[in-house]
Formats: C-alpha cells, structure tokens, sequence
C-alpha cells in the first residue's frame, strides 16, 4: 500500500468587507488556519472603493506560500 502526500505549494483567497476590521480579522483567521498546512503569507493586495451612496467596500487578496 503506497501512501502520498501531496501539498499545496501556493493559494490565492480573495476578502471583501465593508468594516476594515471585520476584514482584518478573516485575514488574520485565514492566516491561522493556513499555518496548519504550512502555508505563509508571501503577499498581500488591498483595495478601497466608495460607492456613489457613500459607503466603503474594502476587498483584499491574500497570496499564500508554502513555507
């Protein structure tokens, strides 16, 4: 019986929130659960729109890398 690991190497995941630290704290959550898998952070993009009623959206994307 063979038995095979296959890890992820890289992984992509998108946030989006309309409170910043709403949004901090799913990143933060993510990041958690990602070192499980033995995934780090490599990089993050971030963005702010504001809608023409005024209210912000913030969305990020968070680039993970096996450590």
């Amino acid at each position: 019986m063979n038995f095979q690991l296959d890890f992820i190497d890289d992984k992509v995941e998108f946030f989006e929130e309309t409170e910043l630290k709403v949004l901090e704290k799913k990143i933060e959550g993510k990041i958690e659960e990602n070192k499980a898998i033995l995934l780090g952070v490599h990089s993050v993009s971030h963005q702010m729109y504001v809608s023409e009623k005024g209210q912000r959206f913030y969305s990020a994307v968070v680039h993970f890398k096996r450590k």
